[in-house]
Parts: structure tokens; C-alpha cells; sequence
């Protein structure tokens, strides 16, 4: 059972707008090993972000065609994005992309705005390494600390 708990750690922290922000304290809090959630998660999240930055051509394409199609300008994560990017640059957007619009979301507006490939897996491999510590260790002890105070 605990196979699948794990696979599905991996597979929702891969879909967008999952993400490790989500999966990572669902993982831990149901009673699975903190270690192996927090590297299935940055596995799973890093994988399509990394499908992404190698097919960022025919994604663009695509994402364009399904915006034109629909009429369409931009979602309030994009445009949110695009907010981040002119203001920090590629560090900020992903140091900032996992919490407020998701990895993907940041790794596309990066390209878009003419960040290089090398450096945008550079700064999304970062941040999503140093969130993924950072939830983790976050969730271990706010879930320590809650356990503490109901047990005393």
C-alpha cells in the first residue's frame, strides 16, 4: 500500500498546480517517511518542469494557439508571473514561482521573456531543491509541534 501512496506522491507533485507546496505536507502528514516524500516530490515536480524547458518550443506554440482559440489573453498566474519576472529577474521568479504560481507557470514566463534554458533548469532546480527542504523541514516540525501539544 505504501507503494502507491509513494507513486502518488511523485505523480501529484508532477502535475501543475499540485505541486510540492501540496504534496510535500499531505505526504508527510499522512505517515509517510518525510526523506522519501520530500525526494519523490522535488523528482516528480523537477521531471515535467524539465519536459517543459526541453519542449518549451512546441509548448509555446501550443499554449498560444489554446489562448488564441479561446479568446483568451493571459490567466492571473501569468500575468502575475510576468509581474515577478520584470521585477526580479529569473532568480525571483523562480524563488518565488513555487509558492505563488507554480513552477511551471515560472519556467514558461522565464523562456518567454528570452531566459536561456541552462539558466532557467539552473534556477528552477534551486528553488525547487531549497522549497522542497524548506516545506519539508517546515511540515516535520509544525506537525511535531501539533502532535506535542495534544499529546501534553
Amino acid at each position: 500500500m505504501q507503494f502507491v501512496e509513494y507513486s502518488l506522491v511523485f505523480i501529484a507533485a508532477a502535475i501543475p498546480w499540485m505541486e510540492i507546496a501540496l504534496v510535500i505536507p499531505i505526504g508527510i502528514v499522512r505517515g509517510l517517511s518525510p526523506f522519501w516524500v520530500m525526494v519523490l516530490a522535488f523528482t516528480g515536480n523537477m521531471l515535467t518542469v524539465l519536459m517543459l524547458i526541453a519542449g518549451f518550443t512546441k509548448v509555446e506554440k501550443w499554449m498560444k494557439k489554446k489562448f488564441e482559440h479561446k479568446g483568451i489573453k493571459q490567466t492571473k498566474q501569468m500575468e502575475r508571473a510576468r509581474r515577478i519576472m520584470n521585477k526580479y529577474g529569473l532568480p525571483g521568479l523562480a524563488m518565488l514561482g513555487p509558492l505563488f504560481i507554480g513552477t511551471h507557470i515560472a519556467a514558461f514566463i522565464g523562456l518567454s521573456f528570452g531566459a536561456s534554458k541552462k539558466w532557467t533548469t539552473l534556477w528552477l532546480t534551486i528553488s525547487i531543491g531549497l522549497w522542497t527542504l524548506i516545506i519539508g523541514i517546515a511540515t516535520m516540525l509544525g506537525f511535531d509541534f501539533f502532535l506535542q501539544q495534544t499529546k501534553g
